[in-house]
């Protein structure tokens, strides 16, 4: 009989404290009770972006592209912010971007995290990247949700390109920087940094990769990673170039959404390893000729 009253006493104590900790959820503000739940539950559009983006993720890491935490991906998702996220109270402080951006005042970015590896963003993109708020002196940013994950080193080269392509009303909404082993050690050779030559030798390993890369890759000599000059010069070849190889680094990748930017990045690297292929079966592959090029360009509407 004692015994029974001892268990009857302890589940009524659990019952109680059952009890108390329901009235203090309900008791909380309830922008504090948005905090404990993920920014993307109810939004399909916004999670469907992100999940798509932790897809590239993954295939960024299964081709070896993503050794430990290289890389970064950014996805404006502005369009997809909802009143109520606009009404979130940010997790941290303002941070300063490095650079002003009068055109991204009152954006919302998906960014991965730093030192965050593309491995584990694919299976938790909200605990390796976070969303980010750009506000009104268009120079700092707050995060609003998940965690507190803050954005890569590389923000301000990323922030830059979204900029501008809002400025020239492009409808790309994605850049992607990762590190295709191929194309990061043709750029070892000085020869192949001269202006459209890795353009048109990868153009004609494959009809495919002018077809679905048709302005080709732009270079950029080799400037410290993270830095302004960096950011800069990216901007300048972008104008001509959606894709960026980054001398003896990697590439950048602007596209309508991640899936796009990879894509583009896919088809280069394919042509890439045709090439090496080719060379280390002991010849100079012979590439479509430039009169084969200027036919699919005609055949296609493509721009170059």
């Amino acid at each position: 009989m004692q015994s029974y009253d001892k268990d009857r006493e302890k589940q009524n104590k659990k019952v109680k404290n059952s009890l108390l900790f329901a009235h203090l959820i309900v008791s909380l503000p309830q922008n504090y009770l948005k905090t404990m739940m993920s920014i993307l539950e109810g939004r399909q559009a916004l999670k469907a972006e992100v999940m798509k983006t932790a897809e590239v993720a993954g295939y960024l890491w299964q081709n070896g592209w993503a050794e430990r935490n290289g890389g970064n991906i950014t996805v404006n998702v502005t369009d997809l912010v909802d009143k109520a996220i606009k009404a979130l109270p940010a997790l941290t402080e303002p941070k300063p971007i490095g650079v002003e951006l009068p055109q991204l005042r009152g954006c919302y970015f998906y960014c991965k995290g730093t030192g965050k590896r593309m491995r584990d963003l694919a299976r938790w993109p909200m605990q390796n990247g976070a969303i980010i708020r750009i506000l009104d002196d268009c120079a700092h940013y707050v995060i609003i949700g998940d965690e507190v994950v803050w954005p890569t080193s590389e923000l301000p080269s990323h922030l830059s390109v979204h900029a501008r392509l809002i400025e020239k009303g492009s409808p790309y909404r994605a850049t992607v920087h990762t590190h295709p082993i191929e194309l990061v050690a043709m750029s070892h050779h000085k020869p192949f940094l001269g202006k459209d030559v890795l353009t048109e030798i990868l153009w004609s390993m494959i009809p495919e990769t002018k077809a679905f890369c048709p302005l080709g890759l732009g270079i950029v000599p080799y400037t410290l990673p993270g830095s302004n000059e960096l950011a800069e010069a990216t901007l300048k070849e972008l104008e001509n170039y959606d894709v960026v190889m980054w001398e003896k680094h990697g590439v950048f990748a602007q596209g309508l959404d991640a899936m796009d930017a990879f894509d583009q990045i896919d088809v280069l690297s394919k042509s890439a390893k045709i090439y090496i292929a080719a060379r280390q079966m002991g010849f100079e592959p012979e590439g479509m000729t430039q009169e084969q090029m200027a036919e699919m360009t005609r055949a296609f509407h493509l721009p170059r």
